[in-house]
C-alpha cells in the first residue's frame, strides 16, 4: 500500500464529508411523526441503501473519470477545492436551514436520507476523487468507506439521544469543528496536487 495513503485518515475525511452530526436534526425532523421502533428500522434501511450507492460510485468512478481522461493531480486539486467549499459551508451554514429543505410527513424511502443525506453529491464526488487518486488502493479506500459509514450510521442511529445530550447548539459546534478540520485537510490535498504537478514537469 502506498505510504501516502492511510485508511484511518481517509475514513475521517469521508466521515467529515458525510457530516452525520449535521444530519441529526434533519433526520429527527423527517421522522418526528414516526414511532420510535419504526424510526430505527428506517434509519438502518436508509443507511444500507446509502452504502450501496456509495459503493457503486467508488468502484465505478474510475471508469467515469477515465472517459474524460482526467489525471490524478488534477483530480486531487479539484477534490481539494470541493472539500474547501464543503468546509466553508459547514463553518458558515447560512440561514436556509436543512430541516425545511428535507422535511416530510411521509415515511422516507431512498430520498432524502439515503440520498442526499448519506450519499450526497459531495460524498459521491469525494469517492470519485479518491478512486482516481488511489487507483491501486481501492481496497483500502473501500475499508475507509466502511469505517466512515459505520461511524456515521451509529451517530444517525443514536440521533435522538445525541440531540438530547448536545442540543442544536452542541451539534452545530461539532459540525463547525469538522468543517475546520476539513479545511485543513483540503489545503494539504491542494499542496500534494501542486507538488505532484511540479514533479511531472
Amino acid at each position: 500500500m502506498n505510504a501516502d495513503f492511510s485508511i484511518v485518515s481517509t475514513a475521517i475525511l469521508l466521515m467529515f464529508v458525510i457530516d452525520p452530526f449535521g444530519a441529526v436534526p434533519v433526520i429527527l425532523s423527517i421522522l418526528k411523526d414516526v414511532d420510535i421502533a419504526r424510526r430505527r428500522i428506517i434509519i438502518i434501511r436508509e443507511m444500507l441503501f446509502g452504502l450501496v450507492i456509495l459503493m457503486l460510485f467508488l468502484f465505478g468512478g474510475e471508469l467515469f473519470l477515465s472517459i474524460f481522461h482526467l489525471e490524478t493531480e488534477s483530480v486531487r486539486i479539484a477534490g481539494a477545492v470541493i472539500f474547501f467549499v464543503i468546509g466553508i459551508k459547514m463553518i458558515f451554514p447560512g440561514n436556509e436551514g436543512s430541516s425545511g429543505l428535507y422535511g416530510s410527513s411521509k415515511e422516507p424511502f431512498m430520498v432524502p436520507i439515503a440520498m442526499p443525506l448519506i450519499a450526497g453529491p459531495s460524498t459521491l464526488a469525494t469517492l470519485l476523487v479518491l478512486g482516481k487518486a488511489h487507483t491501486h488502493e481501492l481496497g483500502g479506500v473501500f475499508a475507509a468507506l466502511i469505517l466512515a459509514w459505520l461511524a456515521s450510521a451509529l451517530i444517525m442511529y443514536l440521533s435522538p439521544l445525541l440531540y438530547k445530550l448536545l442540543h442544536e447548539k452542541g451539534l452545530s459546534a461539532l459540525e463547525r469543528l469538522m468543517g475546520m478540520l476539513l479545511l485543513m485537510m483540503s489545503v494539504q490535498m491542494f499542496i500534494d496536487g501542486i507538488r505532484g504537478l511540479t514533479h511531472t514537469f
